[in-house]
C-alpha cells in the first residue's frame, strides 16, 4: 500500500481491514502492514485530538 492522502473514512476502513488481516495471519503483521497501520493510527489519533481541541466532543452532563 502506498502512503497517500485519503479521506478519514477511508483511513478508518483501511485500519479495520488491516486488523482483520492481522487476525487471519495469526496475529502478525508483515513489515509493510505494520508501517501502514502505524501511519493510519497516527492520522486517526491526530483527527481525534483535533475534535477535542475544537470542542467537538460530547463530554457528558456535569455532575453536582
Amino acid at each position: 500500500m502506498t502512503s497517500k492522502k485519503t479521506s478519514t473514512s477511508a483511513n478508518l476502513k483501511e485500519l479495520f481491514e488491516l486488523k482483520e488481516s492481522w487476525s487471519k495471519q495469526g496475529f502478525v503483521y508483515t513489515n509493510e502492514q505494520r508501517k501502514r497501520y502505524d501511519e493510519l493510527l497516527k492520522l486517526r489519533r491526530e483527527r481525534v485530538k483535533s475534535f477535542y481541541k475544537n470542542d467537538k466532543v460530547f463530554k457528558g452532563a456535569s455532575s453536582k
